[in-house]
């Protein structure tokens, strides 16, 4: 997924927490929705920027060669730039991109 084509914002925005809760009718559900997501959304990124810095890793132990790498100083700024997991995790759930599903209340209507 391109995180940068994302509309979410990068600074906080104030959302109204009723339209948050309109899909699932409960706050805390919908909060925690879009957290297990956010939590996704990291480690996806992580996992992305852990792939990208791994071609510049030196395995030698020598404190006395530090240098900069260019390419590895724009990746870091490319991902410092992106917005938060959280702001991108809240602007699926307001779009209607996540896919969620309460396992209790399947149940319940299957009785």
């Amino acid at each position: 997924m391109d995180y940068k084509k994302s509309k979410a914002q990068v600074n906080t925005v104030t959302r109204n927490i009723m339209d948050l809760c309109e899909e699932t009718g409960n706050i805390y559900e919908s909060v925690a929705i879009i957290a297990k997501r956010s939590n996704q959304i990291s480690l996806e990124i992580k996992q992305d920027l852990n792939k990208k810095l791994a071609e510049f890793a030196s395995y030698n132990d020598s404190l006395e060669e530090v240098f900069e790498n260019r390419e590895q100083i724009e990746i870091s700024r490319y991902y410092e730039k992106l917005p938060k997991p959280t702001l991108l995790a809240t602007q699926e759930f307001i779009d209607g991109n996540i896919y969620w599903r309460d396992p209790a209340k399947d149940t319940e209507e299957n009785l």
